[in-house]
């Protein structure tokens, strides 16, 4: 039973900064790529690689690809920037879960995986004070 329930369900790994939107589905272990876009294979500008359309396009050429190696639904790491710069993702994270639901992928858990520094490296020296 657990062999089919790994073939139904991949993880979908959304890397969404203010420049770029990148969309990766692995299987359930995370080794394995089924499917992957970014936001320069969907527009022809580079401004809007990171824009919540370009998020909808390449969330329905990835859930296309996914369905087509019987893959029924993800769970979501979303990732923002992270380290020293902003811990909030792009505009393209919310359109990308809500677009990946549209194309007919069933939405499990969705979860924050930014990285966070516990006291790493010194931010810049606009930061404030």
């Amino acid at each position: 039973m657990s062999e089919s329930e790994d073939s139904k369900w991949g993880i979908a790994h959304v890397y969404a900064s203010f420049n770029n939107t990148i969309i990766t589905i692995t299987d359930q272990t995370g080794a394995e790529t089924l499917a992957k876009s970014s936001g320069g294979t969907v527009v022809k500008q580079n401004r809007d690689e990171a824009s919540p359309y370009a998020a909808m396009q390449m969330a329905e050429v990835v859930a296309e690809k996914a369905k087509a190696q019987n893959i029924e639904g993800v769970h979501v790491n979303v990732r923002g920037p992270g380290g020293n710069q902003q811990k909030s993702p792009g505009p393209g994270a919310q359109a990308t879960i809500r677009a990946l639901a549209r194309a007919g992928l069933e939405i499990g858990r969705i979860e924050d995986v930014t990285p966070i520094p516990h006291d790493g490296t010194r931010g810049p020296k606009n930061a404030g004070f």
